[in-house]
């Protein structure tokens, strides 16, 4: 049953546009008494994907001839996958197909064609997010300049079909907001602060998309119901170029409307076609 490869890569394109949503923040340091309204350092707050007891590790660990003694920079945010499950709260019809007309309007071959899938499943994607920082400040300047643009959601646009260009709204949904002060411990260990929030990327997921050309003829055979004389009739109908001179029946437009619809009817195994009036 399964099978057929396709990727459209969405999960990734998610986690990017997440991490987009929150790479232009900046840290400006003053001095200690505040009188000077300009900062005398501003920092952008780098983000990285990745647990952040990575980095904790990485500050704690001796030099070695590998790794020279130089620490990362702080204040740092990182994120990571944190779970995944179905919305049943945003479920659609599983049968229900959706029609895209590609922008050229033709396939490779430059014949008209269409595109359709099923409906995309609803899934939510369990993002944490940490901010780390060595001191109190820093970090709370980075928690000013992202909790106001939650009301608790913030939806992007992604494109989440190349071939169709299908573009979705994605929702990032802020859930909770932890903190973590490593005060305890001797004078040589480094404190360490930590924000964690905790977000859902409520994305889409889709199966294959199939293409289908327009319906350019249409041949139906049918039996009549007439008792004297039984037979098979046949249904045909097909579009016809009214350009002068015409185009071939495959190369027709449907948006321009310069074609017209055939209907011709044909006793299949009779010769005396007056008789039901096909002539």
């Amino acid at each position: 049953m399964l099978g057929g490869y396709h990727y459209h890569q969405i999960f990734r394109k998610s986690i990017i546009a997440f991490g987009t949503v929150f790479n232009n923040i900046v840290v400006k340091r003053k001095s200690s008494s505040r009188d000077e309204k300009d900062p005398i350092e501003s920092y952008k707050v780098p983000i990285q994907y990745g647990p952040y007891q990575k980095y904790l590790a990485m500050i704690a660990a001796e030099p070695t001839p590998e790794r020279q003694s130089m620490q990362i920079s702080l204040p740092r945010i990182s994120f990571e996958i944190k779970g995944l499950n179905y919305d049943t709260g945003r479920k659609l019809v599983p049968t229900q197909f959706s029609r895209t007309v590609p922008e050229e309007g033709k396939d490779a071959d430059g014949k008209p064609v269409q595109y359709y899938q099923y409906l995309p499943v609803p899934y939510n994607l369990e993002v944490e997010m940490s901010i780390i920082s060595k001191n109190q400040d820093d970090g709370l300047q980075i928690l000013e300049q992202i909790l106001p643009n939650f009301h608790p959601s913030l939806n992007v646009s992604i494109v989440v079909i190349d071939e169709t260009h299908e573009e979705r709204d994605i929702a990032i949904v802020l859930n909770s907001v932890g903190y973590t002060d490593d005060y305890e411990g001797d004078y040589t260990q480094r404190r360490t602060l930590i924000w964690t929030l905790n977000f859902t990327v409520k994305t889409y997921l889709f199966g294959p998309v199939n293409a289908a050309r327009d319906i350019r003829k249409v041949t139906l055979d049918y039996r009549s119901d007439i008792v004297r004389r039984p037979a098979e009739l046949r249904y045909s109908a097909e579009v016809e170029s009214t350009k002068k001179p015409p185009v071939p029946r495959d190369q027709i437009k449907p948006n321009e409307g310069e074609y017209k619809v055939v209907e011709t009817f044909e006793d299949v195994f009779g010769t005396d076609q007056d008789y039901f009036g096909l002539e």
